[in-house]
């Protein structure tokens, strides 16, 4: 079973600014009502330690593996819960440049596994609609 979480916000910003906010993980915990905290290097192959929060639900901590970093672009993560198979989620960040002063900001997620259809995203995807609304609030201050 798979199950997918997209959202998406438009930042009147450049790519590199909000590059820059989101690689800086250690000042999630400052603007992040999401992911409230990330340690670990974005380099491919790296491991972070990620702790969630979503509003009202219950928080999280998980241990992925960068899959993807392709600067002002793309960061992409695996993460499994145990081992592979019974819970995975490949979250990815993806940033286009509309060459108009804007960006599109990407959040994703694809969850597989036996336990997925156990699943409810929903806490979730308003997790990533409230991290999206802070990053655009801090890329489009001067």
């Amino acid at each position: 079973m798979t199950k997918e979480i997209k959202s998406e916000i438009k930042i009147y910003s450049t790519p590199e600014k909000i590059w820059s906010i989101l690689i800086d993980f250690k000042n999630f915990p400052v603007w992040n009502p999401f992911m409230t905290s990330i340690t670990g290097k974005a380099e491919i192959g790296s491991k972070l330690v990620v702790h969630i929060q979503p509003t009202n639900g219950q928080g999280m901590t998980f241990k992925p593996t960068v899959l993807s970093r392709i600067e002002n672009k793309e960061l992409s993560w695996l993460g499994k819960f145990i081992f592979s198979g019974l819970f995975d989620g490949k979250h990815k960040f993806e940033l286009t440049d509309n060459m108009d002063g804007s960006v599109t900001f990407k959040q994703s997620e694809i969850f597989n596994g036996i336990f997925v259809g156990l699943f409810n995203p929903e806490k979730t995807k308003n997790g990533f609609i409230e991290m999206n609304k802070k990053l655009k609030e801090l890329a489009e201050k001067e």
